[in-house]
């Protein structure tokens, strides 16, 4: 209720209050739905007179009932629906009833205070009763619309959504009954593409509860909003059929007895006509409202459209804001997917991305027309010039074909919308953009240097890395103002630069790569240079990794290391860490390795996710799992090495095989730039691992500052700090109060925390590119019925049990089971030494998952769709890393 302002005054509310009387205000007493209905209704659209019975009664008839909100719920469900209503609301329900008329039939339905609004829509988890007839069953009906805000399925609502059980009341809603000829559902925005100003509605003959149930598949219309424009329509698959209505004439009803031949042929059960006044009536409801709205309709006799319920649609990713719009639409890649996570950024994490993004852009890099955007709380890039660049869209495509296979056919689909044709301007800019851009040549340098000489190479980053050390240092005592200060200067001004001065190593070696790729060309099977990738040295997550080996090595030498980590919960034994109590050889091998990687944590590019070293849990419970390693011949470390002995071996025969087909001078060229290849390509984890030690130290800076604010009483506790920006942290430092902020901040984190589909093209309109294009899903590479398709990505081929992990904190992977996620980033790898395959919904063969996947051998496919939902964990799949595909057994 955004638009809507409600400028009744509070007034005292009775047991029973008409429809006509509810304003906004009132939602405490009349519940969400109420308060929608009687906005609708004094907004003048066609709403079904009635009344509510308010969430007072239902509070008076549960507390002498004994409703107990932290009990069982069954046991609330039953004591409401035979608890006695008192005297003086009976009589309110009845003469509120009986002024609808004498026996008028009504649908009665649950109205609770936390439903129907933008955070949550409770959608069909709470009872309707319809076709009510008499004072006494529409007592009994109120009852079990109280029963129900007590169903299994409503309490693990509330709870997945954080509400407070206690605090939760219901009020019951009761309207003249439809007597509906055609009923349905419309959405003013596509919920399945997320498109706006596209109304999508749902119709089937008869009463609406038929299609909500799902025991009709309806009749659906797309219509364009701004125009009225119908453009798609497909007729459910139900035939219906004409039956003599009430008062005269006929009516289209579901057809009974679907058995026996029927030739009265299929028609829309809406005409044109019907279909556009429902979409205005849809526009009308949103404008109201100033935000998408989920209606439900119904059609009477008389030909009158009523609606019956109107609510904000809650699955709706959000749109972007247009701060530099042409007019046209634009396009966004989900930037935070590309870094492997699906999870939101807090809202200190992504400012510290677009203070580095700023200042990459300011300081003497171009003027380069690229911007980063914030989209429910996730990092994502404008893409538009790129896409209305020949050359940009070439770059852009070759980039995603090895960083996010996934996004390579959601962009060439995108790239045949005229919206994003190419374009002589588009072109000059990005030529305007090279020219201003010398830096880039200046790289470009740098990665020639490093593939002539490795070594020296390598010696550059190891002396970059000391100068990063020295600038990341900040003189004690500080004030937090000073500490802001040192925060705000690192994001604009040393990291990006120090980071940047590590990166030709790992592009001289892909670049080797890529030169061997050429040589062999057909010379080089399917999966031939993956393997040649594995065991690479210098790259920091693997030897951190195989460290958490070593100190499971040491640990279970220990008996009485052992017994702690198998016998006690990972949050127990991260509080014996902290007080020093954990036995004597875990605790020491515990500190060595947070010594040095405490840095490191899951979704480790938030400044606001706390590391390793603050809660060690995840680190512990990983260490459990390695001790159930028995057999040698897997132990990780002897994994690596046979991995990095089979790369060379593989290497030298590619060597061979190039020689015998084209002479000598050619094979010594593809083993030079194999060998090549190998001595630089693991570096490509370095930049990141200095990002990350760079943003502990700043983590720790803006710490001590949220310690500061919380004392003065700013914020509630010091890490809320991470749910502001420095500017507001300085204003809190000045005196203001953040508390109301901070309290919003969460409860949009926590709400974006609960998606699970990320768009990773979304378009200004809304529309989520891949969900759009969904109709045309590619088919498995294989040929082979059931296999999903991804991107190769280590090779191999491995047969074994499915485990499906969302969050790797806590998680449990018995070795060789095939780990299934979402995505990885180095927090997951841990869970990798002991996977026996790795399948990715996300990634492309130079992602973070696909990197250390073939480092240790195992094989991985990436960028494969929905795999945590159509595999499940138990499942026997097969995954062949070479060709890209993965068989789940039926």
């Amino acid at each position: 209720m955004e638009k809507h302002a409600d400028r009744h005054e509070a007034r005292p509310v009775g047991p029973v209050i008409s429809l006509a009387h509810v304003h906004t205000a009132m939602l405490p007493e009349v519940g969400g739905k109420a308060a929608n209905l009687g906005v609708l209704l004094a907004a003048g659209l066609p709403v079904p007179q009635g009344f509510c019975v308010t969430t007072g009664v239902y509070r008076q008839v549960a507390d002498a009932a004994g409703v107990d909100p932290s009990g069982p719920a069954e046991l609330a469900r039953s004591r409401l629906a035979s608890a006695p209503i008192p005297e003086d609301t009976t009589e309110a329900i009845r003469a509120a009833y009986s002024g609808l008329g004498e026996d008028t039939p009504v649908a009665v339905r649950s109205s609770a205070t936390a439903e129907d609004l933008a955070e949550a829509s409770f959608a069909g988890q709470l009872d309707t009763c319809l076709n009510v007839v008499g004072p006494d069953a529409l007592l009994d009906a109120v009852r079990r619309c109280w029963a129900s805000l007590w169903t299994d399925r409503a309490v693990a609502y509330r709870a997945d959504h954080g509400m407070d059980q206690r605090e939760v009341g219901i009020a019951v809603v009761v309207q003249e009954m439809v007597d509906a000829d055609v009923a349905g559902v419309l959405f003013t925005a596509n919920p399945l593409t997320g498109r706006r100003k596209e109304t999508v509605i749902d119709a089937a003959p008869g009463l609406g509860e038929a299609l909500v149930s799902g025991a009709v598949n309806p009749d659906q219309f797309t219509v364009d909003t701004a125009t009225g424009r119908i453009l798609r329509r497909s007729l459910g698959d139900r035939l219906v059929e004409s039956r003599p209505a009430p008062g005269g004439g006929t009516r289209l009803v579901p057809r009974r007895d679907l058995s026996q031949p029927y030739d009265g042929g299929r028609q829309a059960c809406l005409t044109d006509g019907q279909v556009r006044a429902l979409a205005r009536l849809g526009t009308w409801a949103e404008e109201l409202y100033g935000q998408p709205q989920d209606l439900e309709w119904a059609i009477a006799p008389d030909g009158g459209i009523r609606v019956v319920q109107s609510r904000p649609i809650t699955t709706l990713f959000p749109l972007p804001e247009l701060s530099n719009d042409d007019g046209g639409v634009r396009a966004y890649l989900c930037a935070s997917l590309l870094q492997g996570l699906t999870r939101p950024l807090t809202p200190m994490g992504l400012a510290s991305f677009s203070l580095m993004s700023d200042s990459s852009r300011s300081a003497g890099r171009g003027t380069s027309p690229y911007r980063s955007a914030q989209i429910g709380m996730r990092m994502y890039v404008d893409v538009t010039p790129l896409l209305r660049s020949k050359g940009g869209r070439r770059g852009l495509l070759r980039a995603m074909k090895v960083a996010d296979a996934r996004s390579v056919d959601v962009l060439a689909y995108l790239a045949a919308d005229p919206r994003f044709a190419v374009s002589r301007a588009s072109n000059l800019t990005s030529l305007k953009a090279e020219f201003r851009a010398p830096h880039r040549l200046g790289l470009i340098g740098q990665i020639l240097r490093a593939m002539a000489n490795p070594g020296a190479a390598l010696e550059r980053v190891r002396a970059s890395d000391r100068d990063m050390d020295q600038t990341l240092v900040l003189p004690e005592p500080a004030s937090s103002t000073m500490r802001l200060d040192f925060v705000e200067r690192g994001l604009t001004k040393d990291i990006v630069p120090g980071v940047m001065r590590i990166l030709p190593p790992a592009a001289a070696g892909y670049i080797w790569l890529g030169l061997a790729r050429l040589l062999l060309g057909r010379l080089a099977q399917a999966g031939d240079l993956q393997a040649v990738l594995r065991g690479l040295p210098h790259n920091v997550t693997t030897e951190m990794d195989l460290e958490l080996w070593r100190v499971t090595t040491a640990v279970r030498a220990d008996p009485e290391s052992v017994r702690a980590l198998t016998g006690e919960a990972p949050q127990v034994l991260a509080g014996r860490y902290f007080d020093g109590t954990l036995p004597a050889i875990c605790q020491g091998a515990l500190r060595g390795f947070l010594d040095k990687y405490g840095h490191r944590s899951v979704a480790e590019i938030d400044l606001g996710v706390p590391r390793w070293g603050e809660d060690p849990a995840h680190i512990i419970n990983v260490l459990a799992n390695y001790l159930k390693l028995a057999d040698p011949d897997l132990a990780p470390d002897r994994v690596f090495r046979r991995a990095a002995e089979k790369a060379e071996a593989k290497a030298a025969e590619l060597a061979a095989r190039a020689a015998r087909a084209r002479g000598r001078v050619f094979g010594r060229a593809v083993a030079h730039s194999l060998r090549r290849a190998r001595e630089t390509a693991g570096m490509r984890e370095h930049p990141k691992f200095r990002l990350i030690m760079a943003f502990a130290v700043l983590r720790h800076q803006l710490q001590k500052v949220g310690e500061d604010l919380a004392a003065a009483g700013r914020i509630p506790v010091p890490d809320d700090v991470f749910f502001l920006d420095l500017a507001e942290a300085r204003a809190g430092l000045r005196g203001g109060d953040l508390h109301g902020l901070v309290e919003e901040r969460r409860r949009n984190y926590q709400r974006e925390m609960r998606r699970r589909h990320i768009p990773r093209l979304l378009l200004s309109d809304g529309t989520d590119v891949e969900a759009a294009m969904a109709g045309q899903a590619r088919a498995p590479s294989s040929g082979q019925t059931g296999a999903l398709a991804g991107a190769p990505a280590s090779a191999g081929t491995v047969t074994g049990k499915a485990r499906v992990i969302l969050d790797p904190a806590g998680a449990h992977l018995e070795p060789g089971e095939i780990l299934v996620a979402p995505s990885t980033d180095p927090g997951w790898t841990p869970l990798f030494m002991t996977a026996g395959a790795l399948v990715m919904e996300m990634g492309g063969p130079i992602s973070h998952g696909a990197v250390v996947a073939r480092e240790y051998g195992i094989p991985a496919v990436v960028g494969v769709p929905d795999a945590t939902l159509r595999i499940s964990t138990g499942d026997t799949v097969t995954v062949d890393g070479a060709a890209g595909t993965v068989m789940v057994e039926s």
